[in-house]
């Protein structure tokens, strides 16, 4: 190896070595948005609060208040018919819904996606538990609930008692979500 490839390879390290720094520098100085917490200071308006004052039109295209879901445990699954693990989860979420779990627990599905591509979806699969139409601003409501990158699918245990027990980014672990919902 001669003199000058040595010398460029020694500036390109340390241009990745100050890239590198600058990089761990700015993730430890920029403000990172504070964990989901399960208590809201009195006054504020968490997540679940704005969950429950949504009004989504359901895959038919009727608008139902989520307000309706309100003092009962609810599982919440952000999903979208492009999303390959979304769309993989829902038999299991179904059969949860429609089983013992089902009785003690509400599913819902919050699509983001259109209301055409939802309705279609809807008829040509068998969903045993309500499905709305959130189109994009689903993806914000997820956000409120801690999921920064927006991700898909999202999913939010919340207890009866309102508060949020749990979420879960990817394709649900069944065992896992069931193991959580014998501590509700």
């Amino acid at each position: 190896m001669n003199k000058k490839h040595l010398a460029a390879y020694a500036v390109v390290a340390l241009l990745f070595a100050a890239s590198g720094a600058y990089v761990g520098y700015q993730k430890q100085h920029t403000p990172q948005p504070s964990p989901l917490s399960a208590t809201q200071p009195p006054g504020i308006t968490g997540p679940v609060d704005e969950l429950y004052k949504q009004t989504l039109p359901d895959a038919q295209g009727v608008a139902t208040p989520l307000a309706r879901f309100k003092g009962k445990a609810v599982l919440v699954n952000f999903w979208a018919p492009w999303c390959g693990p979304c769309v993989q989860e829902m038999p299991e979420l179904s059969a949860l819904a429609a089983g013992e779990e089902g009785k003690k627990l509400q599913v819902i599905g919050i699509g983001i996606d259109s209301p055409t591509n939802i309705a279609e979806f809807s008829d040509k699969f068998n969903i045993r538990y309500p499905v709305f139409v959130a189109g994009m601003s689903g993806t914000e409501l997820s956000r409120q609930f801690g999921n920064a990158g927006g991700g898909l699918p999202y999913t939010v245990l919340i207890g009866a008692d309102g508060q949020v027990k749990k979420t879960y980014l990817g394709r649900l672990k069944f065992d896992e979500l069931r193991k959580d919902l014998a501590t509700l």
